[in-house]
């Protein structure tokens, strides 16, 4: 914004310029405006100094803004009040995700308030609902092409639906995460048929070139998302003769954000979802949404730049909802998307922990905490005010996204070492218990991901196909050590609906054209509310998982301690096979002790009082045990997968 331009002087010739009808009821929006107007004027002129249109569209990014904070529903600002009297809602322990297919879970929107007593006796009070907009049949990518980002497809229903949910789930005390695509759209969206059509102006809202030229440029430095199956970062398109950036599948237009129409479209799309009454904005693939030739187009400074300006526009419009920035990046790049510098925790709300995601799954194939613990210094770098997103599971594959440079660090061979990963849950690996698959292999670099059910990944496919009872017990006990870890580490935590009751893989998707072709479908199953049932049934497996699921949040959620407030203290290893953390808030404090080993083992009691006062006794929640602590020479004893939640008494 330029610098001549006095803020309270801009918003009254903008109100003027545009005719807005301002109440006494907006006082509000334009106080927030005028606090946010300078970061957000600097940001737009920071991308967009350089555009033809930059000070027309600026005027009417605000405009829009303003608008969108004048339709906020009176429920919806109530609660944006309600929030604000907290500090950082989200942080507190009492919440407790879920992450589903609609269709998968319960059939249709209307089908899904007869499931909220099952999700509110687990403990769960957060759903994040997967892609519910409208997205071409067979080429939806599941859910994330989207051809309208404001109807719901009518698979799920359609928008009343979804809102009468919303308002059912915040009558109880739940909360609404929903995903907004930023990157790109369905090549069947409004935008990219009239481009297909020849209009230069929604042409302009696409990276669309005659020729190879430039294409090829990006094409020198840009990786490939899924080498197997979509291949390139280009599509040529017969309709209009041109080529289109697809990066990650040739149905998928990348939208080019060099444009500042684009932006305010999409921040109007933003503002949309929010007055729907979503609480949490998961943002799909940010990393991407600025492309540069020279570079990977991917984690540039400008992301970041675009991310601030949406969550500043946020700020006035809707100020109780938070985002969440789907980044599935190197450690040292997720830590970014929480803001640096002045921007510190003024970017992204919430980041996915997917390194330490990762390195759980590597630590419980290894046996092993090393490469687990050389990566927490830079996890803690997380600012204060923001939260991780915890989980062992979600809709994706389970990429190994740690760096060659720290498994050189522990003195591992890079390549050898992710070899025996991928061996090991794909079930290639001499007596591994793990039943999943490769997903996106690359046969240049040997490269893959995973796919498969927490369940199936944890033996208890296997366990059940060989009717042995040890080793189904021993699943389990596995199952639980992974959630227990995510529930108490600090964060959100979110579950992935099915493995609260141990679903195995699912191998029907081989049987349907529009998903055969993904793997990752095996571990998105269609609950059987019959085997949901054997919840109540004596001594299941279904009942001994869903219980153990639901101590574990009980647990949680009556622990303060366990709010993401920037209290987590590792103690240094004691065995290379056991983990063992602090969380102390307000005198309160509670150990998490954890066993990822096939072998019983033991830690010196100076873990205990590493970075605290020793203390006398020690109740373990999960056992319901009390525990004297012992000297520095003696020893607490572990049987295998075992893991303790101890408070200090």
């Amino acid at each position: 914004m330029p610098s001549t331009i006095i803020q309270n002087d801009f918003i009254l010739r903008i109100i003027a310029k545009y005719a807005l009808n301002i109440h006494p009821k907006d006082t509000p929006i334009i106080q927030r405006l005028e606090t946010h107007l300078e970061v957000i004027g600097k940001l737009f002129y920071e991308l967009y100094s350089t555009h033809p249109q930059k000070d027309e569209q600026f005027e009417l990014l605000i405009v829009q803004v303003i608008q969108q904070g004048q339709n906020r529903a009176n429920d919806l600002q109530a609660r944006d009040k309600e929030k604000a009297t907290k500090d950082h809602w989200f942080l507190s322990n009492e919440i407790v995700g879920m992450s589903l297919y609609v269709d998968r879970f319960a059939g249709k929107l209307q089908d899904m308030p007869s499931k909220l007593p099952y999700l509110e006796d687990l403990g769960v009070n957060f759903l994040h609902l997967m892609p519910l907009f409208e997205s071409p049949e067979g080429e939806s990518d599941g859910g994330y092409a989207v051809s309208n980002f404001r109807k719901v497809d009518a698979k799920f229903g359609n928008l009343q639906d979804l809102e009468k949910l919303r308002k059912l789930m915040h009558e109880k005390g739940m909360y609404l995460m929903l995903d907004i695509v930023l990157n790109h759209t369905s090549h069947k969206h409004e935008w990219a048929e009239k481009a297909k059509a020849g209009d230069p102006y929604y042409q302009s809202f696409f990276y669309m070139y005659d020729n190879r030229w430039i294409p090829n440029q990006y094409e020198q430095s840009m990786p490939e998302i899924f080498p197997e199956g979509a291949p390139g970062n280009f599509t040529w398109v017969p309709e209009c003769n041109r080529w289109v950036m697809t990066v990650f599948h040739n149905y998928q237009w990348d939208l080019n954000y060099m444009n500042p129409i684009v932006l305010k479209e999409m921040v109007d799309n933003v503002l949309f979802y929010a007055n729907l009454g979503v609480d949490v904005l998961r943002v799909d693939a940010p990393a991407f949404i600025w492309k540069q030739t020279g570079t990977t187009s991917q984690n540039l400074p400008q992301v970041h730049s675009l991310l601030q300006l949406i969550k500043h526009c946020v700020l006035v419009a809707a100020p109780g909802m938070a985002l969440l920035g789907e980044a599935i990046v190197a450690p040292q790049e997720i830590i970014k998307y929480f803001g640096t510098g002045e921007y510190t925790a003024k970017e992204c709300d919430f980041a996915y922990n997917a390194t330490h995601m990762a390195l759980q799954w590597d630590t419980l194939a290894t046996g092993d905490t090393e490469l687990l613990m050389s990566a927490q210094h830079l996890m803690l770098q997380k600012p204060y005010g923001t939260s991780w997103i915890t989980y062992t599971r979600c809709h994706d594959d389970i990429g190994l996204g740690y760096t060659d440079e720290m498994i050189r660090s522990i003195g591992k061979n890079p390549y050898h070492h992710r070899k025996f990963i991928t061996d090991f849950y794909s079930g290639n690996y001499p007596n591994s218990p793990s039943k999943g698959a490769l997903f996106s292999f690359n046969p240049k670099t040997g490269d893959a991901r995973i796919s498969g059910t927490l369940a199936s990944l944890c033996g208890l496919e296997v366990a059940l196909e060989t009717n042995n009872t040890s080793k189904i017990e021993e699943s389990i006990q596995k199952i639980l050590l992974m959630q227990a870890h995510s529930l108490v580490l600090g964060g959100l935590p979110m579950l992935f609906y099915g493995d609260e009751i141990g679903y195995t893989n699912d191998y029907s998707f081989y049987d349907d054209p529009a998903k055969s072709y993904d793997n990752r479908w095996m571990h998105r199953p269609l609950i059987d509310w019959e085997k949901a049932a054997n919840i109540q049934l004596e001594g299941t497996v279904e009942q001994k998982i869903y219980l153990g699921t639901q101590k574990l949040i009980a647990i949680r959620k009556q622990l303060p301690q366990l709010a993401d407030l920037k209290n987590l203290v590792w103690s240094s290893p004691q065995s290379n096979h056991v983990t063992v953390f602090l969380r102390e808030h307000e005198g309160k404090r509670f150990f998490g002790a954890f066993n990822f080993s096939a072998y019983a083992t033991q830690i010196s009691w100076y873990a205990f009082r590493e970075y605290t006062e020793k203390p006398e006794r020690l109740l373990d929640l999960w056992n319901g045990v009390t525990l004297e602590v012992g000297m520095d020479h003696e020893f607490l004893h572990f049987e295998p997968y075992q893991f303790m939640l101890l408070e200090v008494h």
